[in-house]
């Protein structure tokens, strides 16, 4: 099988992995960090900022099951991206709506999917998601992978990434995993 990267920020990557993990097509969904400055980052010095990295998902997908404007189409019906380094109550640039390009195509399909949901006023405000050429990405460390299947009860499973989750299923049905 052949596969394709995307990677992808929409805030809290609990939220993200979870949802994509879920897609038919998505061969693996991984939480880390990507878009700093420094080398190994680690969830304390992204959580204060000091790093500019965005907390993100590597997704490896297989592009004759599902393709990249899906992806995208599935990751801008998952966060708000008209909001500067917010998700809900997560504030701050580690948490920024970003786009991470792979190659020329993935550049040009966000920048037409972010002109197309801004023409067709998708969102109340413009989107603010970053278009940026992928960088070094670093898996955050293993306790957050796979956050939400091993944490279902948590609080913030609950109240965040549920209801996300239900949206997903209810929205892109026919793309979840059977």
């Amino acid at each position: 099988m052949q596969t394709e990267t995307a990677t992808l920020a929409g805030g809290c990557f609990w939220c993200i992995e979870g949802a994509f993990s879920r897609i038919e097509g998505v061969v693996s969904a991984v939480s880390g960090y990507i878009g700093g400055r420094s080398e190994r980052p680690a969830y304390e010095a992204v959580c204060s900022g000091s790093t500019g990295h965005a907390e993100a998902v590597q997704i490896r997908f297989d592009p004759n099951l599902i393709g990249y404007r899906d992806l995208l189409d599935i990751f801008f019906a998952l966060h708000d991206p008209t909001t500067p380094n917010r998700q809900g109550n997560d504030v701050g640039s580690q948490y920024r709506s970003a786009i991470f390009w792979h190659n020329a195509a993935q550049k040009a399909a966000a920048e037409e999917t972010v002109e197309r949901l801004n023409r067709e006023r998708t969102f109340t405000a413009p989107i603010v998601t970053e278009i940026a050429e992928a960088t070094c990405f670093w898996p955050a460390e293993s306790y957050h992978q796979g956050y939400y299947d091993a944490h279902p009860g948590q609080p913030y499973c609950q109240v965040v990434i549920s209801p996300k989750l239900d949206k997903l299923r209810k929205k892109f049905a026919a793309r979840i995993k059977t």
